[in-house]
Order: C-alpha cells, then sequence, then structure tokens
C-alpha cells in the first residue's frame, strides 16, 4: 500500500477508553504503528455506557447522528459520537444507541450485563459503521475488524453493502481473539439476518441451531479475505475452520504488537482479490 491509503479499524473494544485488555491494547497499539509508517487510519467502536464522556472528551457529531436503523421491524435512532486518541492522533467514532448502550453508570460492559440483546446490539453496531463511514465519504483501503462484536461486518460488507461506492470494494480482515461470550445468542438471530435482507447460503454457516461464539466467528471467516490470529489460544475448531478455508492467514505473532507484518499481510489479501 502506498502512504496515502487509509485503514479503518472497527473494534470491540479500545484502550483507554475501557479498562485495559490485550484485545483493547492491540486495537490501540496497532493502528498507532500502522500510522507511523505513514498510512492514515480511524477506528469505531461501540460506545459502553461505562464510558466516561467528559473525561475522554467524546461530543456528538450531529451531521452524522439522526439515521435510523431497522431491525427487527423496529427503528432505532442512531448516535454517533467522537474522540482524538491522542497517543495515536487518531479518530476514533463511537456507535451510540439509547436502545443497545446504557446511559448511566454500569458495573460491566453492556454485552455481558445485559446479553439477551446482543444480537441485535451487533447488528445496530455494524451497520451504525457501514452507514456512518459511507456518510464520512471515507474510503477506506483495507478494513481491519476485532472480536467478536465485530463479526457481522465482513457478512454486511460483501453482501449488503457490496455495490457501495466507499466500501463496497474494500477488503475485510477479521482478527481471532481468544475473548468469547458464554450460551447463544437470541433464538431469532438467524430470523432478523434474514429479515434484513441475507439468504440462507449468506448465513450457512449459522445452521439451523441457537447461534454460539463458534458459529458467529465461521460466519465471520465465511464472508472476509484475511484471517489474523491475534490471541496465543484460540478455540480449536475455530482455528482449524480458518486454517481449512483458504483465506489467507496470518498466524499469531507473539505479545509485541508489530504492525510490519499486518501491513504486509494487508497487502497480500489485496493483491489476491
Amino acid at each position: 500500500m502506498n502512504n496515502k491509503q487509509k485503514i479503518l479499524y472497527i473494534s470491540q473494544e479500545i484502550t483507554p477508553y475501557l479498562r485495559e485488555t490485550p484485545m483493547g491494547l492491540a486495537s490501540k497499539i496497532l493502528p498507532q504503528k500502522v500510522q507511523e509508517k505513514g498510512y492514515e487510519a480511524r477506528a469505531f467502536m461501540p460506545k459502553y455506557g461505562c464510558i466516561n464522556e467528559r473525561r475522554n472528551q467524546l461530543h456528538e457529531v450531529i451531521r452524522l447522528s439522526g439515521i435510523n436503523l431497522v431491525i427487527d421491524d423496529s427503528d432505532h435512532p442512531l448516535i454517533i459520537k467522537v474522540a482524538t486518541l491522542q497517543s495515536a492522533k487518531m479518530q476514533v467514532y463511537f456507535i451510540d444507541s439509547d436502545d443497545y448502550f446504557q446511559h448511566h453508570a454500569v458495573t460491566d460492559l453492556e454485552i455481558r450485563e445485559t446479553p439477551e440483546d446482543n444480537d441485535e446490539r451487533v447488528m445496530f453496531f455494524t451497520r451504525g459503521v457501514m452507514e456512518t463511514v459511507k456518510k464520512l465519504r471515507w474510503e477506506p483501503a483495507i478494513i481491519h475488524c476485532s472480536g467478536w462484536v465485530t463479526a457481522l461486518a465482513p457478512l454486511y460488507l460483501k453482501k449488503a453493502y457490496a455495490d457501495d461506492p466507499t466500501i463496497g470494494n474494500c477488503p475485510v480482515i477479521y482478527s481471532l481473539f481468544d475473548e468469547s461470550f458464554d450460551g447463544t445468542l437470541d433464538p431469532r438471530f438467524k430470523e432478523k439476518l434474514l429479515l434484513d435482507g441475507f439468504s440462507e447460503d449468506d448465513l450457512r454457516s449459522l445452521g439451523d441451531a441457537p447461534v454460539d461464539y463458534i458459529a458467529l466467528n465461521k460466519l465471520a471467516i465465511d464472508h472476509a479475505d484475511g484471517i489474523i490470529q491475534s490471541s496465543a489460544e484460540i478455540a480449536p475448531e475455530i482455528l482449524e475452520y480458518a486454517k481449512s478455508s483458504g483465506k489467507p492467514f496470518l498466524p499469531y505473532q507473539g505479545e509485541e504488537i508489530d504492525a510490519t507484518p499486518v501491513v504486509e499481510f494487508y497487502d497480500s489479501v489485496r493483491a489476491n482479490l
């Protein structure tokens, strides 16, 4: 890639907006190191209720907010907030919603506090990112997704937004992390995706049983253009599925975040399309 190209990061969590985790640190350090190589990066994450807006200097972007997203035949207004991650000099956009994210102090992330809403929360987050990037007219050369909350992004990019001039032809990378969720998503999750315009073939890896962490990751692998192993330990069934998919695969590179092999991987994925 040349130095003027843009990379969009869609992350489940980013340090320092949440407590420090390996995923949060990777989602902060990798874009920072990529920008140090001359590229331009922006990031999206959910606006969890525990994020302190005043301390982190978040503010609403009125021109980007106000879209109604229909999930399971119900309208949900989209709220977009933004902050600058000073250490990386990177804009971070937050997908917010009065329906899916709390506006008061909570003891844990909504994905763990109210897991019964996770199916629609993930759908809303994914569509919110796509619609906001369209409005920004910010055309990325690569979209890199991290964490199971972002697992629907490859599906939406390759199917629902395939004809969009901003993001429709963009290669998408999916990073596998070891953070999972317990149990299954709402039993109607697949039905809700079908209502959103996807076909049975698009969703074949979900099967007919309630969707668990493994099935959701398999769906992301099906539609991604490249897979990165970002944790040392990944569920064997997911790891084997990724390796046998025929997609470009970057194995675990160790705890230290090094942008060089990742950028080289981006280049190889683009070259193979």
